[in-house]
């Protein structure tokens, strides 16, 4: 059965960019090591997609739809259907001294945050440093192969590769998908990463729209630990006797 637009799938792929036949990003942990790029901080694994939500490049988008669950594919896709054409006028110069005061030393290639816009330094001279606000991909001409691993159809599957999207994981988390709302009980870790408010605002606008429903509610879980789970732990972690 081909993929159409409203489906939700896992889509295993390889992305390169076809002038300098480079691999710039993948699914699979494997291909990152071969290739230099691995990222201990990623999780590796086919990424969810909500085919027709623009999420993605457009070109990769229009290939996923149509295409059949296990069919290897390719897709080239040319800047105006990625990351668009390169625009001069996102380029600015700026003093030195400002990296200086932020105890930055700038160089090309170093991404930077300014205003609350991502760059990349292309260049430092006379007292000047040159950033990048282009995506990266800007202006280049991409190849993904790819192979959609499954067609997601469990409405809580659904919920959790959402998170997974918007989170990174969906690991310890738990969700109910009632007729009118959501209910998404929290795992530990949203208690320490700084990364969940963001998170969550757009886990919430995900879920609303692909369940149709306009509440969404978190339950937050603090459990006491009793004497006993702390005698039982600590003893754990007591090293034997040699």
């Amino acid at each position: 059965m081909a993929i159409k637009n409203g489906d939700m799938v896992r889509v295993d792929y390889e992305a390169y960019l076809v002038d300098e036949d480079i691999l710039f990003d993948t699914s699979r942990e494997d291909k990152a090591q071969d290739a230099g790029i691995f990222n201990e901080k990623y999780k590796y694994a086919p990424m969810p997609v909500s085919v027709g939500t623009g999420k993605i490049f457009a070109g990769f988008e229009q290939a996923i739809e149509g295409a059949e669950v296990g069919e290897e594919k390719e897709v080239t896709i040319p800047p105006e259907l990625g990351a668009g054409e390169r625009d001069p006028k996102l380029t600015e110069l700026f003093p030195i001294r400002e990296f200086i005061k932020k105890e930055v030393q700038p160089y090309p290639g170093l991404e930077v945050n300014i205003g609350n816009r991502r760059g990349t330094i292309s260049s430092v001279s006379a007292g000047r440093v040159r950033v990048d606000f282009n995506n990266p991909l800007a202006g280049k001409t991409l190849l993904y192969k790819f192979t959609v691993t499954e067609l997601i159809e469990d409405p809580v599957e659904k919920a959790k590769a959402l998170l997974d999207l918007n989170f990174g994981t969906s690991d310890d988390f738990e969700f109910v998908v009632n007729e009118d709302s959501v209910d998404v009980t929290l795992s530990e870790v949203c208690k320490f990463d700084q990364s969940w408010p963001m998170a969550r605002f757009r886990l919430v606008s995900d879920l609303r729209e692909t369940f149709g429903v306009d509440t969404v509610r978190f339950i937050e879980v603090w459990s006491k630990i009793s004497k006993t789970d702390e005698v039982e732990e600590s003893a754990e972690e007591t090293p034997a006797d040699e």
